[in-house]
């Protein structure tokens, strides 16, 4: 076993570092189209230095990685934790959400994101695997209780939350996308 050459990081550099990515997707999710924040504008918007922003992301490409995988990250750890709160159908719903308002800040990252897979680097390297783990959690929670069927390919369901966010997928969209998933929730529904 090779043992880890990165000491864990301090509070207050691990403070910098969440402060960093918070102002990161914010901004870059708020881009739009109107040109890309700069990493200066980044930092002053997390209150810290340029140079913290640059000890922990030594590239805009290896912070805009780091964004979105942590945002991943964030919404597939989402389904355990709603599932110990909510029902499994309420979770599912919940995290259904969670997963549309992921998908409408990538959005916002769409040319931040190309420029990190033009760099040579794959962000999405492990995507599907995570969200498929997460929602196969939600399924299974769900058939085991008797709420959902016991057929359905968490793949299917993947690709079908996709599709919502590729034809809904705006901020000013958002009410006919709640639509759309509590269609494909019926859908999971077990009816005798």
């Amino acid at each position: 076993m090779e043992a880890s050459s990165e000491r864990p990081l301090r509070a207050d550099a691990r403070r910098n570092r969440e402060l960093v990515l918070a102002s990161a997707i914010r901004l870059l999710s708020e881009s739009d189209g109107g040109g890309s924040p700069t990493l200066g504008a980044i930092a002053k918007d997390a209150g810290v230095g340029i140079g913290t922003l640059y000890r922990h992301f030594p590239t805009r490409e290896a912070l805009v990685e780091a964004v979105y995988r942590n945002e991943l990250t964030a919404v597939c750890d989402a389904a355990p934790a709603l599932l110990a709160e909510l029902a499994p159908l309420d979770a599912t719903r919940a995290w259904m959400d969670r997963y549309i308002d992921f998908m409408i800040a990538k959005s916002g990252m769409a040319d931040a994101l190309r420029a990190v897979i033009a760099s040579g680097v794959n962000p999405y390297a492990h995507s599907r695997e995570l969200l498929g783990s997460a929602i196969r959690l939600l399924l299974d929670a769900g058939a085991a209780d008797g709420g959902f069927r016991k057929d359905v390919d968490a793949d299917d369901v993947l690709i079908g939350i996709s599709g919502v966010a590729l034809a809904a997928g705006e901020q000013n969209m958002r009410e006919q996308a709640g639509r759309l998933l509590d269609l494909l929730l019926d859908g999971l529904r077990y009816t005798p």
